[in-house]
């Protein structure tokens, strides 16, 4: 009888994905989204084309994995009890990811693919969707609690928006003063 070779958590296969999308989240920083191939991926992460390949298929579909593995991994949803500390301590941790060394390029990277064609396109879809997914589980946990959460896209206007555009443009730095501000804008706003 022949054994089935189980998968090991953290074997080969966890390396692979982490030095391909260590790889892929520097050449996004270096150079921009549309400046490289898989190749040069693989080059860079010390793996075969192929392996890329057959793991993801397309560069986009590589990227949509980079970005919503990066979402779910360095920025959850926090669960403080509360709905103004659970949009406080998401706030503050959006402003830390868009910030730090990695999230500037992902954001870059979400908005590039929304011009990339139709696979480019699904996988942004695919990133807003799982963001819009986890905010609107903070939010029914909120509403579950008895509170009077906001509707989502008020979340996206009052509060990522603005985050956005400023890391973006560079047009200011998102202090905690100026974060805090943001949630206190959305709950005079929203009544929340």
């Amino acid at each position: 009888m022949e054994e089935k070779r189980q998968r090991r958590p953290g074997g080969r296969s966890a390396r692979v994905r982490a030095a391909v999308h260590e790889a892929v989240t520097g050449l996004v920083a270096e150079r921009g989204y549309g400046t490289f191939t898989v190749a040069e991926v693989a080059a860079r992460a010390g793996v075969a084309d192929t392996s890329v390949y057959r793991r993801w298929g397309t560069l986009e579909a590589l990227l949509m994995d980079v970005a919503i593995t990066w979402l779910t991994t360095q920025s959850p949803i926090p669960d403080t009890g509360t709905l103004d500390g659970d949009l406080r301590a998401y706030a503050a941790n959006v402003a830390r990811d868009i910030t730090g060394p990695d999230g500037l390029a992902v954001l870059r990277l979400v908005i590039a693919l929304s011009a990339a064609g139709s696979d480019g396109i699904q996988a942004r879809d695919a990133f807003l969707a799982e963001r819009s997914r986890q905010l609107q589980a903070m939010l029914d946990r909120a509403r579950d609690r008895g509170e009077h959460p906001p509707e989502g896209l008020d979340v996206l206007d009052h509060i990522l928006a603005p985050m956005y555009i400023r890391v973006l443009f560079g047009a200011g730095p998102l202090t905690p003063a100026y974060v805090d501000a943001l949630v206190d804008r959305l709950a005079l706003v929203t009544g929340t």
